[in-house]
């Protein structure tokens, strides 16, 4: 669907726009309005439409186009439909680079295509290169760009019914996530589901889509069963979508509720079922997510060489395409696996650069140098930042959490404390239940073991806390269901 334009008959502003138009073309061919109007009109009838004194009728208009040698849309509009095609095609092969190339290159046609279809006036092209200037935005870490895209695609969409905002509402909403904004990701992810539910607008890819985003900000606050939901809903609509890469992402999701439940061996067959789909499609990203996941399988289930050797593989994928935030997120899970593993000062090799600079409060900041250690992997890809609260502050609170595991096994218990409280600060504004009460039990063993009771005890009540309701949050009633 098109923006309605300036030259919609049903407006007085419309029906002028039309009517020069329809002389500017008549003009072109060198056509009297007699010849433009006979057999069916006048050329009376022909001078009081290009004064834009008439709104015409679409009968009309067609045989206006018909004598004039355009199409109806054209005369109507302004557009010529092979535009429309060509931008489509266009926006196709960007979305393809994007996949499988780089994401700056991806934003450069991405940005042309938007220009050219703003031109144009196609608003709907306009929107999806919006939203796949959101999606290279997100993919190289720059999550505040990607939102801002995202925004911008939702209000050039907005009296448009629900499912087509839907992939910009995902985009803002996925953006937020991976910024630590885990509630508000839930909110916008929910809300969208209600509000299809509700209306009747049960569109299964718009559905789909929804659902699986879910899983991951769930999962991370602790609410297992809402995230276990999600995933039946989503499996439900599976027969129903027949986009390969929507399936796809489907059983990544489904894996993390698996994983969730220790079901790792059924978690690793949906990882490969989505693994041979984004194979067969060479979507990089994607693929590169199912060897990250892949790789967190096999150490949940104690297998760190395989670990390893998936998230290397994920790692080096996501470096070759430029993806800076998800290259240093695989970081941090790779050093916990080679710390696992004994080699911790490989595993201090890959953490410390991405906490290198700190503000006063201990916070981190983006490493100066990019992404080291590994072999430089990281680094040639182009990473150019490390681990913020506004990029991936899970992942960075679990940086911290590493290094004071670290640096207790070196027995420095001042610096462990200081890495377990700047996770805590990073953590606590992200909701994330499970590593909370996790970060809690290891500051106050620490304390403990210091001979520090009360403030040990502090440390348990708040891990408590967070496990006091567990697979539950204060985000309210679920969503609704949808229709039977």
């Amino acid at each position: 669907m098109g923006e309605r334009s300036a030259g919609d008959v049903r407006t007085a502003d419309g029906a002028a726009e039309i009517g020069r138009r329809v002389l500017r073309l008549r003009t072109e061919r060198g056509l009297t309005q007699r010849q433009l109007a006979e057999p069916a009109y006048t050329a009376a009838y022909v001078s009081t439409l290009e004064s834009g004194k008439v709104r015409p009728s679409e009968a009309a208009l067609r045989h206006l186009a018909a004598r004039l040698g355009v199409s109806y849309e054209e005369l109507t509009t302004g557009r010529d439909p092979h535009d429309a095609v060509r931008l489509r095609a266009g926006l196709t092969d960007a979305r393809k680079t994007l996949a499988t190339g780089d994401a700056k290159d991806a934003a450069v046609l991405f940005e042309e295509l938007m220009a050219e279809a703003e031109r144009l006036g196609f608003r709907d092209e306009r929107a999806t290169a919006l939203v796949g200037l959101g999606d290279c935005a997100q993919e190289t870490g720059e999550l505040a760009s990607a939102r801002a895209h995202y925004e911008a695609a939702e209000q050039l969409l907005a009296d448009e019914p629900l499912p087509r905002r839907v992939p910009a509402i995902r985009g803002r909403a996925v953006a937020h996530f991976l910024s630590g904004e885990l509630r508000y990701s839930c909110y916008l992810l929910e809300s969208a589901i209600d509000e299809l539910n509700a209306s009747g607008l049960h569109d299964p890819n718009a559905l789909l889509l929804l659902y699986t985003a879910s899983i991951a900000p769930y999962m991370d606050m602790g609410a297992h069963a809402r995230a276990a939901r999600s995933a039946e809903l989503a499996l439900a609509l599976a027969p129903s979508v027949d986009d390969p890469g929507l399936i796809a992402r489907l059983h990544r999701g489904v894996a993390r509720t698996l994983i969730a439940e220790g079901r790792t061996a059924e978690a690793d067959a949906s990882l490969a079922k989505a693994q041979e789909l984004y194979e067969q499609l060479r979507i990089h990203t994607d693929l590169a997510h199912c060897h990250w996941m892949r790789g967190y399988v096999h150490a949940q289930d104690g297998n760190l060489e395989r670990a390893e050797r998936e998230l290397s593989i994920a790692r080096d994928m996501l470096a070759s395409k430029r993806a800076t935030l998800y290259v240093v997120q695989v970081e941090v899970e790779l050093a916990d696996v080679l710390r696992r593993r004994g080699r911790t000062a490989e595993a201090e090799a890959l953490l410390l650069p991405l906490l290198k600079r700190s503000t006063g409060d201990g916070e981190p900041e983006a490493a100066a140098d990019g992404v080291a250690g590994g072999g430089g992997a990281a680094g040639d890809g182009g990473a150019a930042s490390g681990l913020t609260t506004e990029t991936g502050a899970v992942h960075a609170g679990g940086a911290h959490r590493l290094l004071g595991l670290i640096a207790e096994e070196r027995g420095d218990a001042a610096t462990a404390e200081e890495h377990y409280r700047a996770a805590l600060s990073l953590l606590e504004r992200t909701g994330a239940a499970g590593d909370l009460a996790d970060l809690c039990r290891l500051l106050g063993d620490l304390l403990r073991r210091a001979g520090r009771a009360e403030a040990a005890m502090d440390a348990y009540r708040m891990g408590l806390g967070h496990r006091a309701a567990p697979g539950t949050t204060t985000l309210g009633p679920a969503p609704a269901e949808p229709p039977v």
